[in-house]
């Protein structure tokens, strides 16, 4: 199924607004869905309306989204139980707005739950002539290295580097396989990849339920299980549970920093840009076409996708997401 783009746009709007969101948030989370889908990122697109939906129903109304401690360097957001989507862009603005007084800036964000992509956030910063890191922990779904009881969430982590050009953009998970894809495998019917999960008894398995019973494994083992916890412990700097049983207890850490505090900035940003074509003009292994670098898939992607002015819905999900939306 096609969709154009302000369609696609209008149906999640629709959808999430039905379900008690404020209209402001809901369009912010839409907005969101959408560029995941031209970027590329499935999973991270509107499939992920079932699961918002369904976490929605779970939950009391929200309350206000607020700022509980402020400094000209940091601030200290609680979101209310609003979604992540919009509570995240509210602070990533937070943060760039302090940065652009003082230079760099440190934000915290609690009580709120799914956020989407990070690289959506950070590169949002970058545009603006921002470094920026941003972490996020999620529901407890990944055993440690050399485990099997969920501790850890799929905790990602996103960096975004200005440039002459387009930002840098680095986003990963540090679990094998998200929830958001292990979900879509089951609505798809599709297994997953081997080697990203257990089942409850610790045992491989490639069946996305399975999975999502058992735990996720660490994205490259021992090194991926440490960047884990490294996440998880600025989650609980910004208020997380040390382990999260359940979504609203999350902990979003970002870190904005002018790059004109310790150089010019065109300057750095010229330098972004000339390292970036040195790796690309660098000699790629046999086998390979090009040397990648992170990002620059996505943004292809979004600049192509965009031109053709529409993204594509898995048809039973489109239908599935067209009932909720009443129509």
């Amino acid at each position: 199924m096609e969709l154009k783009l302000q369609e696609a746009i209008d149906l999640a709007v629709r959808t999430l607004v039905r379900e008690g969101v404020r209209e402001r948030y809901a369009r912010m989370a839409a907005e969101h869905l959408v560029d995941a889908a031209l970027c590329g990122h499935e999973f991270s697109s509107l499939p992920r309306l079932l699961a918002i939906v369904e976490e929605l129903r779970k939950k009391p109304p929200p309350g206000e989204l607020r700022i509980v401690r402020e400094s000209e360097r940091s601030a200290v957001i609680d979101g209310g139980d609003n979604i992540g989507y919009a509570v995240s862009l509210v602070a990533v603005d937070k943060a760039i707005e302090l940065a652009g007084k003082s230079g760099v800036a440190v934000v915290a964000v609690r009580n709120t739950w799914f956020s989407g992509r990070l690289a959506y956030y950070v590169e949002r910063a970058a545009r603006q002539g921002f470094i920026a890191m941003h972490t996020t922990n999620t529901t407890a779904r990944v055993a440690p290295y050399g485990g099997i009881d969920r501790l850890f969430g799929t905790n990602a982590l996103a960096i975004a580097f200005p440039a002459a050009d387009e930002p840098l953009v680095i986003d990963f998970m540090t679990s094998a396989t998200s929830w958001g894809e292990a979900v879509l495998r089951k609505n798809k019917e599709q297994l997953l990849p081997e080697g990203v999960a257990v089942d409850a008894q610790g045992d491989p398995t490639l069946d996305p339920q399975a999975a999502l019973n058992g735990a996720f494994l660490p994205w490259g083992g021992h090194r991926g299980s440490a960047l884990a916890l490294v996440v998880q412990l600025f989650a609980v700097l910004a208020g997380s549970d040390p382990v999260v049983k359940e979504s609203g207890r999350f902990g979003l850490f970002f870190l904005v920093i002018d790059p004109g505090l310790l150089m010019p900035a065109d300057d750095y940003k010229a330098r972004v840009t000339e390292l970036r074509g040195i790796i690309r003009a660098s000699r790629p292994q046999k086998g390979a076409s090009a040397v990648r670098i992170p990002g620059e898939a996505s943004l292809r992607k979004r600049r192509e996708n965009t031109a053709a002015g529409v993204i594509r819905v898995d048809d039973r999900i489109h239908s599935r997401i067209l009932a909720l939306a009443g129509a």
